[in-house]
């Protein structure tokens, strides 16, 4: 009913509706109207009212609420389902136990904050309260489980082509999981399967994006490493639209994979990439080596050109060597 009573707001554009026309509309009584319009003002939202105009809808709350994000939402399956938190361990750690309750294609589990976000080799995501874009989407794709892998190279250019959309920032992608902006870490994607030999069971993508984080607000370790884009633009940005945009944008990729294969996707990658022509000191299972990053192949494999030859290298930490 509040997400009902917020679209007969949205819709008066800033002038005022009675309770009356709301009850009336909605079939409910003045008194559940009022009950309701306090719950969105406890939510957040900055409602004026006066006992003879009635209610009028002054300011949204920057909260990815799921009335917030359905309101803007561009995409056909993507946050058609909205699982919200205020706050989770892990919302792929979340959108794992969905996916496993049977959570349709396209379903995403968005939290205000994080208290143990998980990047990749184990590593933690710095995700505090209503600062960022944390968020899980869970897919259910038809391809093979052996192209999983590029699922986070798809996210990556969909997240990529968000930002400048919306802010008109460019940033680029380090191989395979990390965006960046002058060489501080913007945005972390983590990319998990559950697969049988010839069946994907989900995929979970799980995106980190800091926004509106102040360079002070980072821990002392990271403020050397981390930006966000608030610092980057000296303002606030919407993380509601940034979200439908990466939801956009994931999904039109997406489609693009299921009908067509990985292949303009993964030429898309090529063109954001801060890796390619650059000299890296990979971090292996079983190796440790420096060479230079010559191209990604079909299977989105970084390849690096050594002493020894082309290595391809599927997993592992990649680090770009500093000119000098």
């Amino acid at each position: 009913m509040r997400s009902n009573i917020l679209d007969i707001l949205r819709q008066a554009n800033g002038t005022y509706v009675s309770g009356e026309d709301i009850a009336r509309t909605m079939n409910v009584s003045r008194t559940a109207v009022w009950k309701h319009i306090r719950e969105l003002k406890q939510a957040g939202y900055a409602i004026d009212s006066h006992s003879r105009s009635g209610y009028c809808l002054m300011e949204t709350p920057d909260l990815l609420l799921p009335s917030e994000i359905q309101n803007g939402r561009k995409t056909k399956v993507l946050g058609k389902d909205i699982q919200y938190y205020k706050e989770v361990i892990s919302t792929n750690n979340q959108a794992k136990f969905a996916a496993q309750q049977d959570a349709g294609e396209g379903t995403i589990i968005v939290s205000e904050a994080q208290t143990s976000g998980r990047g990749r080799l184990a590593r933690g995501w710095y995700s505090p309260a209503e600062k960022g874009i944390w968020f899980s989407v869970i897919l259910r794709p038809h391809f093979l489980p052996q192209e999983a892998p590029k699922c986070t190279l798809l996210a990556a250019v969909a997240i990529v082509k968000a930002i400048e959309t919306i802010t008109e920032i460019q940033v680029g992608i380090k191989w395979p999981n990390d965006i960046l902006y002058n060489k501080l870490k913007l945005v972390g994607i983590l990319t998990e399967m559950n697969a049988e030999m010839d069946c994907i069971n989900y995929i979970i993508i799980g995106m980190g994006i800091n926004v509106n984080i102040q360079k002070n607000e980072f821990p002392l370790e990271l403020q050397h490493i981390a930006t966000s884009l608030a610092i980057i633009k000296g303002k606030k940005i919407s993380r509601v639209q940034l979200l439908n945009e990466i939801l956009f944008q994931i999904e039109t990729l997406y489609n693009i994979a299921q009908a067509e294969g990985f292949v303009k996707i993964l030429e898309e990658w090529k063109k954001y990439s801060v890796t390619l022509g650059k000299t890296v000191d990979v971090i292996g299972i079983n190796d440790t080596f420096a060479g230079l990053a010559m191209d990604i192949d079909a299977d989105g494999a970084l390849l690096v050109k050594t002493k020894a030859g082309i290595k391809r290298v599927l997993a592992g930490d990649v680090s770009i060597r500093a000119k000098g």
